[in-house]
């Protein structure tokens, strides 16, 4: 089983490349990163959290489950909604569950990319899920969820992990 990543891993500092072959091996690489998410009890996971420099990501939440590679998020409603997130890639030391932290996301977006046999995939999301695609879309850009909070508060998660 692939082994997720976790903060200070260089992996999750790097902006992930473009998937340029569709074949087996992406394939294999998806159910790999389901099976991970699952053991794990994540409800995404991308790319970098298993140390693979590609832009894909996978997720199963509040019903919707599915994965989209090479994707493009787009803001539809700004409206910053304030909830509880946490990250696999960021455990807390002493629990090794992962730690949590108020964030600020946007309310809708809409996610575009493709599905692992290249066709079209358009998500429109509100609530957990347009949280999720934004977690996730994240990573892909080296980004992780404790580079949204306030700095104290980075502080304290980091001391924790």
């Amino acid at each position: 089983m692939r082994e997720i990543r976790v903060l200070g891993d260089p992996v999750l500092r790097t902006p992930a490349e473009p998937v340029g072959s569709f074949d087996r091996e992406l394939r294999r690489l998806i159910d790999e990163m389901f099976e991970a998410m699952y053991a794990a009890d994540g409800v995404g996971l991308a790319g970098p959290q298993i140390g693979v420099g590609r832009r894909l990501f996978v997720y199963d939440i509040s019903g919707r489950k599915g994965h989209v590679i090479n994707p493009v998020l787009t803001v539809d409603d700004p409206a910053e909604v304030v909830e509880e997130e946490g990250c696999l890639s960021v455990p807390d030391r002493r629990t090794k569950l992962p730690a949590y932290a108020p964030v600020a996301r946007a309310a809708g977006v809409t996610v575009a990319g493709v599905d692992r046999l290249e066709r079209p995939v358009r998500i429109s999301a509100r609530g957990s899920l347009a949280r999720c695609f934004q977690h996730e879309t994240d990573h892909l850009d080296g980004r992780l969820f404790v580079d949204r909070l306030p700095k104290n508060d980075a502080r304290e998660i980091m001391l924790r992990t």
